[in-house]
């Protein structure tokens, strides 16, 4: 009997440990800004969904394209209709994996910087992504955050010639997300 509940409680506490090491949030800011000498444009979504497994170094973000906000109503509208195709390709994602130079401990404040490489999809086509970021740990909460630079014709994103020169070739994304530890 003794032997039961001494392995019943190694179980628990193995699962627990083991879940404790994913994070989740609902609720990850991603924005995009493109900057050329005729228009800035600049979009937030404020419900991008992420999960971060600590114990696998895996990570995976899911953004839907139309819950980016825009200060136009015409350029959201073009974005979605004209150049992402957002009926046609409703979401972003990105799988990969993230290396530290030192683990990530949630019981120690700090900082912790990151490689981060993995596959985007976007608009129906894959692409291998790279950069850095860092994950931060205050009080036992895990946040996260990068910036990086993506070119939209490795997306397959056309722009007509008549705004060809209102949108950068590259935009930079900026991720900011802060998570809480998942929970089945």
């Amino acid at each position: 009997m003794k032997k039961t509940i001494l392995t019943l409680s190694i179980a628990v506490f193995t699962f627990t440990a083991a879940s404790a090491q994913k994070h989740f949030t609902r609720s990850a800011n991603i924005s995009f800004y493109s900057d050329t000498p005729i228009e800035k444009i600049e979009a937030t979504n404020h419900q991008a969904t992420s999960v971060v497994d600590l114990e696998k170094s895996e990570m995976v973000f899911s953004v839907l394209m139309k819950s980016f906000e825009f200060e136009k109503a015409l350029m959201q509208e073009h974005f979605n209709e004209k150049y992402v195709e957002s009926d046609t390709y409703p979401k972003a994602q990105f799988k990969g994996t993230f290396k530290s130079e030192t683990p990530i401990d949630l019981a120690k404040d700090g900082d912790y910087n990151v490689s981060v490489s993995g596959t985007m999809n976007m608009h129906g086509v894959d692409q291998e992504v790279t950069t850095t970021g860092v994950f931060t740990v205050k009080g036992g909460v895990l946040s996260g955050k990068t910036e990086f630079m993506l070119a939209i014709a490795d997306y397959k994103i056309n722009v007509p010639g008549v705004v060809k020169e209102q949108i950068a070739k590259e935009v930079k994304i900026t991720v900011d997300a802060t998570y809480e530890p998942y929970k089945k």
